[in-house]
Parts: structure tokens; sequence; C-alpha cells
């Protein structure tokens, strides 16, 4: 029996209707030993892309199914996504 699996990159056309696609990363993935309200800020202009992105879903998504431990994904910081993560474990 053929197994189908999904061509590679559909898993990734979610992408290129991104609001931040083209964007400068520090946006959201944080500099070594950004702390306190910096953090926040910059979590939160984040956040503001986010809000206004047409795939914030599947983005979200891919970051807890794939573990990502670093930056804002689909709104989520790196806390939401670890609480989540120990609330719902897989």
């Amino acid at each position: 029996m053929k197994t189908r699996t999904k061509p590679l990159a559909r898993m990734w056309e979610w992408q290129a209707e991104a609001a931040c696609r083209g964007m400068d990363s520090s946006v959201f993935f944080s500099p070594a030993g950004e702390r306190g309200r910096a953090r926040r800020h910059r979590e939160e202009a984040a956040r503001a892309i986010c809000d206004s992105c047409p795939v914030s879903g599947p983005c979200g998504r891919f970051a807890l199914t794939s573990q990502q431990f670093y930056g804002v994904w689909g709104g989520y910081t790196e806390a939401e996504r670890r609480s989540a993560v120990r609330v719902h474990p897989r």
C-alpha cells in the first residue's frame, strides 16, 4: 500500500501570505540579554503585526507543533507557547 504525503512546499505555503514576510527578524526574536520593559515592548510590536496577519493561525500552530522555542510566532510569545505545551502535551 502506498502512503500519500503532502509535498513539502505545501507545508510552507502559508508563509507567502505572512504580514512579517521580508521584515527584520529582530522584531520577533529577542537579542541576548533582553528583559523586562524592552522585551515586553518588542513582543507587543510583534503581536501588533501578528494581529493583522492573515496567516497567524497556521503560524502559531506551526510554532507549537515544531516546538519553536524562540520568538513570537502567530502572536504567541515564547512563554505562552511553553505554557501551552505544559498544559496540553502531545
